[in-house]
């Protein structure tokens, strides 16, 4: 029964639109649990509260449903190939994960998991994007996927363009071995990091990943304003960097959707009321749902990659100045000062 029950929960999975499907124990992640804490305690979470916020639960599937038995992991690549920005305005690059609601196809699908358990009388719960479950580490012990040196998972022949989340059930289902190390020697994301984050393989430091400092409240620091170049939200260096995912980059990726956005014209985001851009970006994370962290994150991008003397660019410049939040004033006055536009910061 339940082989055959697996047979169908993969086939449902992959029928809605999964990539891969695996099973776990849904036993204590005792491991993890010590790494987060270990890590916490170094700071090298830089105050991120997600899995590291309640390692305890984060590390155990029955926190979140009481008598799982399994956990059915699920990853929906997110490839696409890349987009180049509009000529003659200043944008800023988004993340590939982030460019459509991925997550949001995600969910849907192992709903469609969730659904077929459901069916035969077994309880479930899907976990997506949930600081209620570490999901690489579900997806290790399904034997989807390696944990790369960059700390992404990767999966066998097809690299870490993906997206995971869980089902935790109470039936009783086959679970698969983890797969080996696909990495070997290869460390070439560690060097592409262009701030140095990845201090050691598989060790993140987030006080100073890009991807992580442009989701964070406060200023934006400014020895990694220069490094952030023209990156809006996310960052995927890391990742292009690496040898299976540059083999994919090869084999003929999908295009881009027309609702992908990889590019942001930062002009428009800057002029843009708060409901304007909660209502274009909501799904991002934005701290506090703050608008005023996207206008932050803007300006240093403007002040990399601006124009100073590009009429439309200096009028932005004058607005921020002139904003009466200090935030974006002072990021304002970075920019103006790294595109030669110290006179605006003495008229401001």
């Amino acid at each position: 029964m339940s082989a055959a029950l697996l047979a169908e929960v993969r086939a449902a999975g992959l029928d809605a639109g999964l990539d891969a499907v695996g099973v776990a124990p849904a036993d204590r992640f005792t491991a993890t649990r010590r790494h987060l804490e270990e890590r916490k305690a170094a700071g090298l979470h830089g105050g991120m509260h997600f899995t590291f916020g309640n390692p305890d639960r984060a590390t155990n599937p029955l926190a979140s449903l009481p008598g799982a038995r399994s956990i059915v992991v699920g990853a929906l690549s997110y490839r696409r190939a890349t987009v180049p920005p509009v000529p003659g305005r200043p944008a800023g690059r988004v993340a590939r994960y982030s460019w459509d609601d991925h997550y949001g196809r995600l969910q849907r699908a192992l709903g469609a998991v969730a659904g077929r358990l459901e069916v035969e009388g077994w309880r479930t719960r899907v976990l997506v994007d949930d600081n209620a479950l570490v999901d690489r580490e579900a997806a290790h012990r399904a034997g989807v996927g390696w944990y790369g040196k960059n700390t992404n998972l990767l999966l066998p022949g097809r690299g870490s363009w993906f997206v995971l989340g869980s089902v935790l059930t109470d039936a009783p289902l086959p679970t698969a071995l983890p797969v080996a190390d696909g990495c070997g020697s290869c460390a070439r994301c560690l060097p592409a990091c262009p701030t140095g984050a990845l201090v050691a393989p598989g060790v993140l430091d987030a006080r100073r990943c890009l991807a992580h400092l442009l989701q964070a409240p406060g200023e934006f620091p400014i020895e990694f304003r220069e490094a952030l170049g023209d990156r809006l939200y996310g960052c995927d260096d890391c990742q292009e960097a690496c040898p299976p995912n540059r083999l994919e980059e090869r084999r003929n990726p999908p295009p881009a959707d027309d609702a992908d956005e990889a590019w942001v014209d930062l002009l428009e985001l800057l002029a843009a009321s708060d409901e304007e851009l909660l209502d274009r970006h909501g799904r991002w994370y934005i701290p506090r749902r703050q608008p005023r962290y996207l206008r932050r994150n803007a300006l240093v991008v403007l002040g990399n990659i601006g124009d100073g003397a590009d009429p439309d660019v200096e009028e932005a410049l004058r607005r921020a100045l002139a904003d009466v939040d200090p935030l974006i004033r002072s990021h304002a006055e970075w920019a103006a000062r790294r595109l030669g536009r110290d006179d605006l910061v003495q008229v401001a």
